[in-house]
């Protein structure tokens, strides 16, 4: 089953911080976990949003053309997304030929049917948004900008109209048929209640005139004086990328609310797109609505028959710094130079496990703190996998000369316990840790699909507690037979081979430390094996008795709570 994943695309008007990286984490880690799972196609996409007006009067702010700045913007993101690991499978600008040549392509089809026409608009526009507000909703905003807190502007201007007002049965029904459309459910409500008031024509243009920034931007296909809206062009980049002959497998291609098509015309892909909260009502309702109005262009002739619905939008909240919500005025934005120094002292893969363990996934924001910071890497990662796989590592070098021990009898350990009624089923904690893992990545929760790994990770450390291999060391001589021999193996062993299966499961997070730990205890796992071969314990992929591990240095060290925030 092809998984098609998206980041929005970002405005190149300003440089990347830690909004365009978080969203941009949580779809990499997705994908990440999709490909381990094995047998399916999975295709990421990134990219930047380029014809809007800011960009025109950043770019003169700086004394440069509005191409130059955004050449410039978007080699930052593109730098950006490099630095935090992002695995994405290719990166869109809209001012590219093959994005532009397919957005005309499918306006024109629209115009064709009649789903767009030519009218006029007055009404209230967010000038940092580059949005167009209704009148119920200007009110609700007390005709301010919700990000800026600016005056909307009114305008009257000549444009294109989209026929929104034409889909809402439809896409009522959408929502109704496909309850987990849009994520999570506090975001859903809040479009269906706005449904609810009734949907209105959108413009989809705006006039070309003398002033620069109106002159970026493609044109309206047969009309010179007009250039498409940004956010419409900007929408059809998640069709436009993958309208190729090798890649249109990956868009969903049967929609619950056409008629029956030719099964060969059928597709199980998914489309899941990850987005912030302040973009919702255009990935929610607009765009759908564009794309079952493109749907019905196909019993006109058109191509568009291949055409379906996105399945998922999962709209996140923001990050906020120490309390205090982020903005330009405070100037507390943390940029890419911020976690920059993070990573130098913590590493890369810290940072990526705070972001996605505990950004604003939900409907509620996030703090960034550093205090939070240092409590969660010395939790999950200095005294959680690092300190496991070090004190496992270290144990099998000392005593079995770096050679993975066998496992002779399954509960010889209990002789030696502190307590020998615990259960440690170590083929069910796997397995329920990798359910786990499986449920949060069906409703898209990324931080509780790897956090699935500590799970296992914890139950290690319980295992030490109570076998206390240390001690059984202590006694065992060179008898190869002698019950402590054979208990310590069997612990160290059961230790091993779950860290193994743990590494796996937090590996979407965490690329460059597990495979660190996979080199050193000689345990990549082989492509081609599905997610669930890996995590079997002692399964196909296990580690194998007498396989020689390094003791390796120590994936995460202990913080010092104490220490001021990297700058």
């Amino acid at each position: 089953m092809p998984r098609y994943i998206t980041t929005p695309i970002y405005y190149v008007n300003d440089r990347p911080h830690i909004g365009h990286c978080y969203t941009t984490l949580v779809a990499d880690c997705m994908a990440r976990f999709e490909r381990l799972t094995g047998g399916t196609r999975v295709f990421f996409l990134t990219g930047t949003d380029e014809h809007a007006d800011k960009v025109v009067t950043s770019a003169a702010a700086h004394g440069m053309s509005a191409i130059q700045w955004a050449d410039r913007n978007a080699a930052e993101f593109a730098k950006a997304f490099a630095f935090i690991n992002a695995s994405n499978d290719d990166f869109i600008r809209t001012t590219q030929d093959r994005h532009k040549t397919r957005v005309v392509e499918y306006v024109s089809a629209l115009i064709k049917s009649g789903a767009i026409y030519q009218g006029s608009y007055e009404g209230w526009y967010d000038e940092n948004q580059e949005e167009y507000l209704t009148e119920t909703v200007a009110k609700e905003q007390e005709y301010k900008s919700t990000v800026t807190g600016k005056p909307l502007v009114r305008r009257t201007e000549k444009c294109y109209f989209f026929k929104l007002s034409a889909y809402q049965a439809r896409l009522q029904k959408h929502f109704d048929d496909n309850p987990t459309f849009v994520q999570p459910d506090a975001r859903r409500n809040e479009v269906l209640g706005r449904l609810r008031d009734g949907l209105n024509d959108v413009p989809i243009s705006r006039p070309v005139t003398d002033d620069p920034a109106t002159q970026f931007g493609i044109r309206v296909p047969g009309d010179e004086q007009h250039r498409i809206y940004v956010w419409i062009d900007a929408l059809f980049n998640y069709l436009s990328v993958v309208d190729t002959d090798d890649r249109r497998e990956l868009w969903p291609g049967a929609s619950p609310l056409r008629g029956e098509v030719a099964a060969q015309q059928r597709t199980n892909a998914t489309c899941t797109h990850f987005i912030a909260k302040d973009i919702l009502w255009f990935h929610a309702v607009i765009w759908p609505a564009m794309l079952m109005a493109l749907q019905d262009t196909a019993a006109q002739g058109t191509r568009f028959n291949f055409v379906g619905m996105s399945t998922t939008v999962y709209s996140h909240a923001y990050w906020v710094r120490e309390g205090r919500k982020m903005s330009k005025s405070l100037k507390n934005f943390i940029e890419i130079e911020q976690l920059e120094a993070y990573a130098n002292k913590y590493s890369l893969d810290a940072v990526r496990w705070y972001l996605l363990t505990q950004g604003p996934l939900h409907a509620t924001d996030a703090d960034f703190s550093h205090s939070k910071f240092v409590e969660v890497y010395n939790s999950d990662l200095a005294n959680g996998i690092g300190n496991s796989t070090s004190r496992v590592g270290n144990m099998i070098e000392k005593y079995f000369g770096g050679k993975v021990p066998g496992n002779q009898a399954a509960d010889a350990w209990r002789a030696f316990a502190t307590d020998a009624t615990q259960e440690f089923n170590w083929s069910d904690i796997c397995k329920n840790a990798l359910g786990e893992g499986l449920r949060a990545s069906n409703s898209h929760d990324v931080g509780g699909c790897v956090l699935a790994g500590l799970i296992i990770v914890r139950a290690v450390d319980s295992f030490i507690n109570v076998t206390r291999p240390f001690s059984i060391a202590k006694t065992m001589d060179a008898d190869t037979t002698s019950k402590q021999r054979i208990a310590l193996e069997g612990i160290l062993y059961n230790c091993a081979e779950a860290l193994r299966i743990a590494s796996i499961l937090l590996s979407p997070a965490m690329p460059q430390k597990m495979a660190q730990l996979w080199q050193i205890w000689n345990c990549t796992p082989p492509a081609g094996a599905t997610l669930e071969q890996l995590c079997t314990f002692a399964g196909p992929h296990a580690l194998k008795p007498g396989q020689q591990i390094a003791k390796g240095e120590v994936l995460f060290m202990r913080a010092d709570t104490a220490e001021a925030a990297p700058a």
